[in-house]
């Protein structure tokens, strides 16, 4: 998908850059009517007077409801509209993988780089991979320096492990078995990355049914036309499904002359580097949330036992947790603007790592069930909520913000003095901006929580 200061504008007007745009946008806004897809007349795919590269301008006045195009499924690009489906359905076995994403991404591999792909003119309008710039592929030194603490670090060294995994094990032994369709030198490891980042950014995915929630996610699919649209929190369209089509519908009136806004859905800034490239420059997206990782109240807590026997209990404390499912080494509390969204998990720690050795055993007796209905409000951790929580366990909390903030490279005063400063922010490079809205977003929030328990 398409994104707010996702990438800059760097065609000048007039250049030949932008005369083939204009040719792509022709031959793409032609396919589209073979294909079925109905784009209305008040709007047109522009990149003239649009917050970054392509995006969708009104032409006339909007209302709420009214439906910018119309998407056929057989339009949409996916595992199962492919010409190599029949090829994918029959080594379906052997293409499953965590993601899910492996048979969207020999889809790509293939229509990508086919001279007469059915799919080209839709092809053409995207971006060159190689000018996709999320973090997976900034220099390893550079990515410690800008996103230290941020969480960003270790979402990547996931993606990079992963991708590496998936294409050795399962993308080379596809091809290999298939060398009609696929040359290893032609459809390499590092294309392969590329058309993983151009996934996570412009892909979408059909949303489960009320009775499917516990089911794995849907596959992603390629949304021509859809994935034009920018971003931002505060949007004015959404996309609605149903077994015939996609619709994309205004949700907030627009005036001519305006961009049209969809949106990712509640997506914090350090995921919209990560997934995206880019970063809503504060205060713009109140969707934003910081991590605390749960480890680092575990190390909060022994920190503030004097004894053997205190850390013991700690350690004890936390093992309980583990079994409740509360805690996890490599999980994290999130804290949004206004509440903790992982408050249940966030209200058991900070109460069972501040039990007495007799709270404690009590508790473990019962299996961590309390049959005091006050427990309930106790876990509803809104910010008015966070001010009337017990000294002990503010404490811990308070201490646990303090070990986060210290993971960063810089601290909070120092990056709004950078952000106050126009002249000094506009040297910064587009990574550099990026990296500092997510990191000055999350600290904002940190800090937010310093004072709530003071």
């Amino acid at each position: 998908m398409a994104a707010a200061a996702k990438r800059p504008k760097v065609a000048a007007e007039n250049s030949p850059a932008e005369d083939c745009s204009t040719d792509a946008i022709s031959g793409f806004l032609g396919w589209c009517k073979k294909v079925g897809l109905e784009l209305s007349p008040k709007v047109c795919v522009s990149r003239e007077g649009t917050v970054a590269d392509y995006g969708m301008l009104a032409r006339e006045d909007l209302q709420v409801g009214e439906v910018l195009f119309t998407i056929p499924r057989a339009a949409l690009l996916s595992q199962h509209t492919t010409s190599i489906q029949a090829l994918l359905e029959e080594g379906q076995a052997s293409l499953q993988s965590q993601s899910g994403w492996v048979p969207l991404l020999l889809s790509l591999l293939h229509e990508y780089t086919a001279r007469n792909s059915y799919w080209q003119p839709y092809l053409s309008l995207w971006p060159d991979l190689k000018s996709l710039d999320h973090p997976m592929f900034w220099p390893e030194e550079e990515r410690v320096q800008l996103l230290q603490g941020t969480g960003i670090l270790e979402a990547v060294d996931k993606d990079l492990a992963n991708i590496h995994l998936e294409y050795t094990s399962l993308i080379l032994p596809f091809m290999e078995s298939h060398p009609d369709i696929f040359d290893p030198k032609l459809h390499t490891l590092e294309l392969y990355q590329r058309l993983v980042a151009f996934v996570m950014a412009y892909s979408f995915q059909e949303p489960l049914d009320e009775d499917e929630d516990e089911k794995e996610p849907n596959p992603p699919m390629m949304v021509p036309m859809a994935d034009i649209l920018n971003h931002v929190a505060s949007n004015n369209a959404n996309l609605e499904h149903s077994p015939e089509c996609l619709r994309m519908v205004m949700t907030q009136p627009v005036c001519k002359g305006q961009e049209i806004f969809n949106t990712y859905g509640q997506m914090a800034n350090w995921q919209l580097v990560h997934m995206y490239g880019f970063a809503e420059p504060y205060p713009g997206n109140t969707n934003d949330t910081a991590d605390i990782q749960m480890v680092t109240v575990r190390k909060a807590a022994l920190e503030r036992a004097r004894t053997a026997a205190e850390q013991q209990l700690v350690s004890e404390q936390w093992d309980f947790l583990c079994q409740l499912e509360m805690v996890g080494e490599e999980g994290a509390f999130v804290i949004g603007w206004e509440e903790v969204l992982t408050e249940e998990e966030l209200s058991m720690t900070l109460k069972v790592l501040c039990m007495s050795v007799e709270e404690f055993e009590e508790f473990k007796e019962k299996d961590g069930w309390e049959e005091d209905t006050s427990e309930e409000e106790d876990s509803m951790l809104s910010n008015e909520m966070i001010r009337k929580l017990k000294a002990s366990r503010k404490k811990l909390l308070h201490d646990s913000v303090l070990l986060t903030l210290a993971s960063y490279n810089s601290d909070l005063n120092a990056e709004q003095d950078l952000l106050n400063d126009k002249v000094a922010y506009g040297k910064l490079s587009q990574r550099e901006q990026q990296a500092l809205h997510v990191r000055y977003g999350q600290k904002k929030i940190l800090h937010q929580l310093l004072e709530l328990v003071q």
